[in-house]
C-alpha cells in the first residue's frame, strides 16, 4: 500500500509575509504511547523512521523499561499513522553482560539506507559506565542485525550517516561533549569503511548568550538531500531557571562539501507547545530522530519524541522549508 499523503494546509504567515509555522502537528497526536505496547514499558519515544520497499512505514522506537534501561523495538504501519504492528518482543536489545559498553541501555536510533550495501545502517547511542557513545548496526530486514561496534568514544551521541559517500568516504554527523566546553557543538567525521573514523572537525557551533541554541546543539534525523543542499535538522538547548528547553532548528549544507554551511536559520522552527510535549518524564522536549517522505518527495513526515514519554507526528513542506531558509541571514 502506498504511503499516506499529508494533510498539508496553507502555511501560516506573519504580517510581513514570511512563513511562520513550518511544521503542522497531526490531530491524533500522540500516535504511540506505552499503553499501545504489547509488553510492559515505562515510556516509548525518539523513534528512527524509514519507508520499506513495500511502502510500509517502520519506526524503530526507543523503549524504556521499568528498570530505566532502554532498548529498540520496531513498529510498522501501512499508512504511517495508525494500526501499528509492534514487535511482540524487543527488536534490538542492549548487551548487558559484564564489562559491556551497553549495560545501561541503547538509545535514540537513526536509520539511513545505504544503497551501496542495499542495507539499512542504524546509528544509535550505547550507554554504560564511561558515558554515551556512538554505535552502528546493519540490517536488511530489522530482524537480524550485524553490530559494527562503537565508532566514537564517550561522551558522544546524536549521530547519523549521510546516505552516500562524499568524496569517496562515508560521513557521520555527531555531537561529542567535553567537561571543558562551555557548550556542545555538532561535529562531522569521515571513514573509508564505516569502522575507522578520522578527519574530525566542528560542523555547526552552539551559539552563546541568550540564543535558543546557546547551551548545546545536536543532530536530529539524518541529513536530507535536496537540490539546494543537505537539509540539517538539529536541536538546540537553552537552559533556564526551571531546566532545559529543546527546540528544532534548520541549516543547509553544501552537497559536495557538507562542512560548508549555506544557510542557518536564526529562529527555532518547532518547539514544545502541546500538553503531551510539555508534560512527561522530561518536560519541554520535542526530539525527532526520523522522517519519511511523501510519494512526490515534496513533504516530510517527521516522527518525534514528546517529553520523553510518547511518539508524535508533524508534517512540513520541503519547498516551504527551503523558502524560509532563504529569508535567513
Amino acid at each position: 500500500m502506498a504511503a499516506f499523503r499529508n494533510p498539508i494546509h496553507e502555511p501560516v504567515r506573519s504580517h510581513n509575509g514570511h512563513i511562520h509555522e513550518l511544521f503542522r502537528r497531526h490531530h491524533e497526536n500522540p500516535i504511540l504511547t506505552a499503553a499501545d505496547w504489547p509488553y510492559a514499558a515505562n515510556t516509548v519515544f525518539n523513534p528512527a523512521a524509514t519507508r520499506l520497499a513495500d511502502g510500509t512505514t517502520l519506526l524503530l522506537c526507543r523503549v524504556e523499561d521499568r528498570r530505566g534501561i532502554s532498548h529498540l523495538t520496531a513498529a510498522r504501519s501501512q499508512n504511517g499513522i495508525r494500526n501499528w504492528q509492534i514487535d511482540p518482543t524487543p527488536t534490538l536489545m542492549p548487551d548487558e553482560g559484564p564489562g559491556s559498553d551497553e549495560c545501561w541501555g541503547i538509545e535514540d536510533p537513526r536509520i539511513t539506507f545505504l544503497d551501496e550495501f542495499q542495507s539499512y545502517a542504524v546509528t544509535y547511542t550505547g550507554f554504560a559506565h564511561a558515558g554515551p557513545h556512538v554505535k552502528i548496526a546493519m540490517t536488511k530486514d530489522f530482524v537480524e542485525f550485524e553490530r559494527l561496534g562503537s565508532i566514537m568514544p564517550p561522551d558522544d551521541k546524536d549521530a547519523a550517516l549521510f546516505p552516500t559517500r562524499i568524496g569517496g568516504r562515508w560521513a557521520l554527523i555527531h555531537r561529542p561533549v567535553s567537561p571543558f566546553q562551555e557548550a556542545a557543538d555538532i561535529w562531522i567525521s569521515y571513514s573509508p569503511d564505516l569502522v575507522h573514523w578520522g578527519n574530525h572537525q566542528v560542523l555547526l557551533e552552539a551559539r552563546r548568550g541568550a540564543w535558543w541554541d546557546a547551551a548545546k546543539v545536536g543532530l536530529n534525523p539524518p541529513p536530507l538531500r535536496t537540490e539546494e543542499g543537505w537539509l540539517l535538522f538539529y536541536h538546540g538547548v537553552r537552559r533556564h531557571a526551571s531546566g532545559s528547553l529543546y527546540r528544532l532548528g534548520i541549516a543547509l549544507l553544501d552537497l559536495e562539501d557538507p562542512t560548508k554551511i549555506i544557510r542557518r536559520g536564526n529562529d527555532w522552527v518547532f518547539g514544545p507547545e502541546e500538553h503531551y510535549e510539555r508534560v512527561g518524564d522530561v518536560r519541554d522536549v520535542v526530539f525527532p530522530c526520523g522522517y519519511t517522505l511523501s510519494d512526490d518527495n515534496q513533504s516530510i513526515n517527521m516522527y518525534y519524541g514528546a517529553a520523553d514519554t510518547s511518539i508524535a507526528l508533524a508534517f512540513a513542506s520541503i519547498p516551504e522549508i527551503l523558502e524560509w531558509l532563504l529569508t535567513q541571514h
